[in-house]
């Protein structure tokens, strides 16, 4: 802990280093007082899960100092590694002393429903909760109809196109998760919240609320073609029913939503025969 910050904290994502996202996260990590790194891919890692992978020059990570708009003096890195092997990185001290927060994000893009099992911004977030470091995916919902303008009839998809990633309301999610840091550093070792907030003005988010995961994700794979020896796959909006509660519902409807979530662990009430 830097003089009297309260506490230290990684920002990383999957959208790459040079991502919107990230700065306005760092940001408000930053302007709530608390001592911020940067390390993230030098290029797109999205749907990385919580994969180790590295690009590696004689057994060596690479990495790079770097210096992203806005944020002077907050040291920055841009990593040829996966999200979740750069929370384990700066878990053993590799961007200087391990981080008591990890903030994985804004992605660009909900991460929500058990789809984020896929995510490379969740998989960081867990990866540094298995090391028992507390952590926040932090997602901004460019999909839902209630992120759509007026001007495209709720035609979301067509908005995720047309708007400039740089004209994002980016700083909504930003400072909702800067809320919710006070409560997150004073959490049970290994908390991890996932925050998906609509791409909305702060004034026209509905609140926050606490969600469960949705059955399915946003958006779902298809196969567009398949022939012999080969097949190819296309990802479309999932037209499902949003269930009540669930995350997915809640951004519908203009709501931010909020989810505690947790690594992999055992079921011991599952009865498995084990006697041959």
């Amino acid at each position: 802990m830097a003089g009297d910050r309260p506490g230290r904290v990684l920002v990383t994502n999957d959208d790459g280093v040079y991502a919107p996202g990230i700065r306005w996260l760092a940001r408000a990590a930053y302007d709530r007082g608390f001592e911020v790194v940067i390390a993230a891919p030098r290029e797109e890692a999205s749907g990385m899960s919580a994969a180790l992978t590295a690009v590696t020059d004689e057994g060596r990570v690479v990495f790079e100092g770097t210096e992203l708009a806005g944020l002077p003096g907050v040291p920055a890195y841009a990593v040829a590694a996966s999200p979740g092997y750069i929370a384990v990185l700066a878990g053993l001290g590799v961007f200087g002393p391990p981080p008591d927060l990890v903030l994985s994000g804004i992605n660009r893009g909900a991460n929500a429903g058990h789809a984020i099992l896929h995510s490379g911004t969740v998989g960081a977030a867990l990866t540094a909760a298995n090391s028992g470091a507390r952590a926040m995916a932090v997602s901004l919902d460019v999909l839902s109809p209630a992120a759509a303008s007026a001007d495209s009839g709720g035609a979301a998809i067509a908005v995720l196109d047309s708007v400039d990633d740089e004209a994002r309301h980016w700083s909504t999610a930003a400072d909702l998760a800067g809320r919710l840091l006070p409560w997150l550093r004073d959490a049970e070792p290994g908390t991890v919240l996932n925050l998906n907030v609509p791409d909305l003005p702060p004034d026209r988010v509905a609140g926050l609320r606490r969600a469960t995961l949705a059955p399915f994700g946003q958006v779902q794979m298809t196969v567009a073609e398949s022939g012999q020896g080969f097949v190819r796959t296309s990802v479309e909006e999932n037209g499902a029913d949003r269930v009540p509660g669930s995350d997915l519902a809640w951004l519908a409807d203009g709501y931010a939503a909020v989810t505690v979530v947790r690594g992999p662990g055992e079921l011991p009430d599952v009865v498995v025969p084990t006697d041959a």
